[in-house]
C-alpha cells in the first residue's frame, strides 16, 4: 500500500466529571504517537489544578493519564496537533496463513469478553467463507454489518457483546466494531479494535470506534458504521476489545457531567 498524502488535525477534548469522594482516574485520551500518525504538539490542563501523572504502557502504543480527585468538580482538556500520512487501502491485500503470523498478533485470533468469535464461528462460516479470501472477505464482513445491524443511539450499554448485537441486530459504533472484529476471528483473521477522535456530521461529538484486520503483513481499517472518513480518525488507542481502550476507567463515587471530543482537519 502507498501512503497518501498527510493530513493534518487539531484535537481539543474536554471532560467534566462531578466526583463526591476521593477517586482516581485512567485516562486514555492522548493521540497516538506512532503507526500513521506524528503528534506535532499536545497540552493537557486540569481545571482547577490536579496532579496528573503522564505514562506509555511498555507493550502498547498509547498512552494513560493517571489523576487523583478529591469531592468537587474539575474539567480535563487536552489539545493535540496531530499528522496523519495512512496508507490506501490494498483491496488485492491476502489473508496471513496462522502459520505465517507473527507471535505477538495471535491473541488477536482469541475470543474475549465482547468478542466472541467461538460462540459466533458457525455464524461466521454460513455467511462469509463462500467470500473470496483477503479484502473480499473482510468487506463482505462490513457490508453485512452495515445492511444488517441498525445505528440506534442507546440500543447498547457498557455490558453488550458482539453476540447481543448479532441477536438484536441493533448498537452504536462500539458494538459495529466488536462484531466486525468478531466475524474476523471466527474466520481466522486476526482483528481488533481502534478507537480514535473523528468528525461527524450526525450524531452529536463522541469517540469514535472501527476496526483492523491484519492482511498482506499489515493491518487495515474498516469502518461498518460509514459515519466518519477512515483516513480522517485520529487513533488514540488499540486493543483486544473496549475494554482495553477505554477513555476513562473511574475508581470511586464520580460521574462524567459533560464530554466534547472534537476533531478538525486543518491541513
Amino acid at each position: 500500500m502507498a501512503p497518501t498524502s498527510g493530513k493534518t488535525f487539531e484535537v481539543d477534548c474536554a471532560l467534566s466529571y462531578q466526583v463526591t469522594g476521593p477517586t482516581d482516574f485512567v485516562f486514555q485520551i492522548h493521540a497516538l504517537q506512532g503507526m500513521d500518525q506524528q503528534v506535532l504538539s499536545e497540552s493537557l490542563v486540569i481545571t482547577p489544578a490536579l496532579p496528573v501523572h503522564v505514562f506509555a504502557d511498555p507493550t502498547v502504543l498509547h498512552r494513560f493519564a493517571r489523576v487523583h480527585a478529591e469531592a468537587g468538580s474539575f474539567e480535563l482538556r487536552y489539545l493535540a496537533r496531530v499528522q496523519r500520512t495512512p496508507d490506501r487501502l490494498d483491496t488485492l491485500a491476502p489473508e496471513v496463513a496462522i502459520a505465517g503470523l507473527p507471535d505477538e498478533l495471535l491473541h488477536n485470533l482469541m475470543p474475549t469478553r465482547y468478542c466472541e468469535s467461538d460462540l459466533l464461528g458457525k455464524t461466521a462460516q454460513r455467511l462469509f467463507s463462500g467470500a473470496p479470501p483477503g479484502h473480499p472477505r473482510v468487506q463482505a464482513v462490513v457490508d453485512w454489518i452495515h445492511d444488517n445491524i441498525e445505528y440506534r443511539v442507546g440500543s447498547s450499554q457498557a455490558t453488550t457483546t458482539a453476540r447481543d448485537v448479532f441477536v438484536q441486530r441493533a448498537g452504536v459504533c462500539r458494538d459495529f466494531a466488536h462484531l466486525g472484529v468478531t466475524f474476523c476471528r471466527a474466520l481466522n483473521i486476526p482483528a481488533r479494535l481502534v478507537v480514535g477522535y473523528a468528525r461527524f456530521d450526525e450524531p452529536p461529538p463522541d469517540f469514535h470506534a472501527v476496526f483492523e484486520v491484519f492482511l498482506g503483513g499489515r493491518w487495515a481499517l474498516y469502518d461498518a458504521t460509514r459515519m466518519s472518513p477512515l483516513d480522517e480518525l485520529v487513533r488514540i488507542a488499540v486493543g483486544r476489545d473496549a475494554k482495553d481502550v477505554a477513555f476513562a476507567t473511574i475508581f470511586g463515587p464520580a460521574s462524567m457531567i459533560a464530554m466534547s471530543p472534537l476533531v478538525q482537519r486543518v491541513g
